[in-house]
């Protein structure tokens, strides 16, 4: 179908968070997506509930309310008693929320998150948490400025969206128009880890499908992470610190290769292991070059598991045998992972030359559901020696001579790390991660 903006149909509204946008407020943030307007402000008072009193943990809550003007028809003000739409809203958006902070850091004190709505087209309530998570990030960080707590609360990153299906086409991020007219409306509440806190679902005009619900959960995932790349901008100077660096999926099962990629991208986004999020499932690595085999596994994950996947593929290649191992480097000697029968092997392969320039080649690939599969490569040129030497790192790194006279294996681990075909490789997507996460 045609979306009323010309949209595509995993395409979310424009989207911009303008933080501090009441100066009475501890934190506040006015968000606009599309033509939804939300103003959110967040409001600290000391003392909790009485159903906390006396454990030293805090309590974060939420209200939630359109101005009468926020429709094309003039909508009554809330009374004494709000509406049940107002009070399903706030109390979502409370829990949402919660799911950020760790209340017992927070002290015997209540965050109040007030979203009222300015202008209502679509998407008001997940508009809502979206805000409201920067004001709130906003209120702990004057919080913590003024020496009220000592630790950070915030543990995690929270963004919401809806999703739907309107004349039997899934769309993310419904406007008015189109909600009216869905046939499923859907709306995803998620966390840094691209895990679901609130995932609210209604077969409206028809029940729907296994197929459309994955690809509304598709959907909405590509959605979120974008959100969240707008908060943190948003919140850049501001307490930016505080918030959690975004989750990425290594698709490797290499001990050894999750933790050079923990020490070389620390900081940048927190790297877990494929089985960490559910990934079992062997990856076949048949293509005939570093690149596609990075890009066959990082985005097998990233498809599986709807979050972004990096992979990489490395290994040696030798000039006096063509470049061999090659992609071959870790199933040389025929069994994958047998560093003694491959090393064995390519010694006795080069026995009659004496040529023994070699170097590390490392693919890394960027698998982002919904998007292009980016991908950076790096090479650290060595020597072959005719024997082993050295006690670290791992495969070929005992035969690797660098130009500084050791082997990869002689090396310490952060030496390695500086110099190695895959540290040269991670920098470059370090930089991409810091403008893609």
């Amino acid at each position: 179908m045609n979306r009323s903006d010309g949209r595509a149909p995993m395409q979310a509204r424009p989207c911009a968070m303008e933080p501090d946008y009441m100066k009475t407020a501890d934190g506040s943030c006015l968000i606009t997506a599309g033509t939804t307007k939300v103003i959110c402000t967040a409001s600290v008072e000391e003392g909790v509930p009485p159903f906390l009193r006396g454990q030293g943990r805090g309590w974060v809550t939420a209200e939630y309310a359109m101005l009468p003007a926020s429709t094309g028809r003039r909508k009554p003000r809330d009374g004494i008693k709000k509406d049940g739409r107002s009070v399903e809203i706030q109390r979502l958006i409370g829990r949402a929320l919660r799911q950020a902070v760790d209340m017992g850091k927070l002290g015997e004190r209540t965050i109040t998150l007030d979203c009222d709505v300015l202008q209502a087209d679509g998407g008001t309530r997940t508009a809502a948490i979206t805000g409201a998570y920067v004001a709130l990030v906003i209120a702990v960080h004057k919080l913590m400025q003024n020496g009220l707590i000592a630790e950070n609360p915030i543990i995690g990153q929270v963004a919401a969206i809806s999703a739907g299906i309107v004349e039997n086409t899934p769309l993310l991020d419904l406007c008015y128009i189109e909600d009216s007219h869905a046939q499923t409306d859907m709306n995803l509440v998620l966390n840094h880890k691209g895990e679901f806190i609130e995932l609210q679902g209604t077969g409206e005009g028809r029940a729907f499908t296994r197929y459309e619900l994955d690809t509304l959960l598709r959907y909405g995932a590509v959605g979120v992470r974008g959100l969240m790349r707008a908060q943190r901008q948003a919140l850049a100077n501001r307490g930016d610190w505080l918030v959690p660096v975004p989750q990425l999926v290594v698709a490797t099962g290499n001990d050894h290769k999750l933790k050079e990629l923990r020490a070389i991208l620390g900081g940048v986004c927190e790297l877990v292991g494929m089985q960490d999020v559910g990934f079992h499932t062997e990856i076949i690595e048949n293509g005939d070059t570093f690149e596609r085999n990075a890009i066959l596994k990082a985005e097998a994950v990233a498809k599986s598991t709807g979050l972004p996947a990096l992979a990489d593929d490395s290994g040696l290649a030798v000039t006096a045998l063509g470049g061999a191992p090659g992609v071959y480097s870790a199933r040389y000697a025929g069994e994958h992972g047998d560093t003694d029968a491959n090393n064995r092997l390519l010694l006795e392969n080069m026995q009659e030359f004496t040529d023994r320039r070699c170097k590390f080649v490392c693919a890394m690939a960027l698998a982002m559901p919904g998007e292009e599969t980016r991908v950076v490569t790096g090479e650290c040129e060595g020597t072959l020696l005719t024997q082993p030497r050295g006690q670290s790192g791992f495969g070929y790194d005992p035969l690797f001579l660098y130009a500084n006279g050791k082997t990869f294996a002689e090396m310490g681990e952060s030496e390695k790390n500086r110099v190695s075909h895959r540290a040269l490789a991670a920098e470059k997507m370090r930089a991409l991660l810091t403008e893609v996460l």
